[in-house]
């Protein structure tokens, strides 16, 4: 599987790039994610970008990047109206409107999502959003884990509005069962260090905020 980041600012969500198909998550600016898609492929071989869950920092690019691209947008059902939500979106932290995003697919949790050869496995993984979503690629023991888990045991935020600590828990003890070689964050450095004892690590914080 070839993944590229793209980071753009602090502000902002990590993008990746998945066989030149795919994009996760987008940011806020679409002006500048282009021009960091551009360095990569051409925008218009772009066909899915799937956003891990409703907030801003990971959405705000979608709509510029779909106009552009041509490509389809997917979410989780549970965070699908909270787009257009300034606070459920946390827009109004961020001082901005909701972006105006009309999903064109909708998740459950479940779904595998096919890119060339490879596969990505959708999990639903409430808690930093109810409708936050994990992808793992078997193949290649990947997760791109949006704000659920991070590095070094970090976890996402439960405080804002749909938060649930205890759904938060229960989310990362389902990541802890699964064999992940590489972790794609939504916020922090990509890692390949022991990263099944990292989730384990995140799971026991968890457990700490219930």
């Amino acid at each position: 599987m070839n993944v590229q980041r793209i980071y753009t600012s602090p502000y902002d969500a990590n993008a990746y790039i998945i066989n030149g198909k795919v994009l996760i998550d987008t940011g806020i600016s679409p002006d500048i994610l282009i021009r960091e898609l551009e360095k990569y492929i051409n925008i218009t071989d772009l066909e899915l970008i799937i956003l891990t869950h409703c907030h801003i920092d990971h959405t705000g690019a979608a709509a510029g990047i779909a106009v552009k691209s041509g490509a389809k947008v997917a979410i989780h059902k549970e965070d699908a109206l909270s787009l257009k939500d300034d606070v459920k979106s946390v827009a109004s932290l961020f001082g901005r409107p909701a972006p105006a995003i009309e999903p064109d697919i909708i998740y459950i949790g479940g779904e595998s999502v096919p890119i060339n050869n490879e596969n990505l496995e959708v999990i639903h993984t409430p808690g930093h959003t109810p409708g936050g979503i994990c992808l793992y690629e078997p193949g290649s023991k990947s997760l791109f884990s949006g704000d659920t888990v991070f590095p070094n045991g970090s976890l996402g935020r439960t405080d804002f509005l749909g938060g649930s600590p205890e759904r938060m828990a229960q989310s990362i003890q389902k990541l802890t069962q699964l064999d992940v070689r590489t972790l794609y964050p939504g916020h922090g450095e990509v890692t390949s260090n022991r990263v099944n004892e990292q989730i384990l690590l995140s799971f026991k914080m968890s457990r700490t905020m219930l």
